[in-house]
């Protein structure tokens, strides 16, 4: 292969490497169609599930709920306070 020819290829490749890198922020990337697609399916329930929470802190007079499914640094709870089941019946009912 002559070496314009090679140099015409590899031209080649790399504006279609860069069309790749582009495609892959266009869809993949922080602003991307996914993160976008993502934030619309989840934000409604995200809403609704704080909703719940909010009404049924409310409802019994709690000042704090914890998640502990988060990394919250609770290192123990009774099964007692789990509070899951009811906050559920209350977002069934929304």
């Amino acid at each position: 292969m002559s070496d314009d020819a090679r140099r015409k290829k590899e031209d080649e490749i790399m504006e279609m490497e860069k069309k790749v890198r582009e495609l892959q922020k266009d869809k993949f990337g922080p602003d991307g169609a996914l993160f976008q697609r993502r934030k619309e399916l989840v934000q409604p329930i995200q809403d609704r599930v704080y909703a719940a929470i909010e009404d049924y802190a409310s409802d019994k007079g709690y000042d704090f709920i914890f998640d502990k499914s988060s990394s919250a640094g609770m290192l123990f709870a009774s099964p007692s306070y789990d509070k899951t089941g009811e906050v559920l019946e209350k977002l069934k009912r929304k």
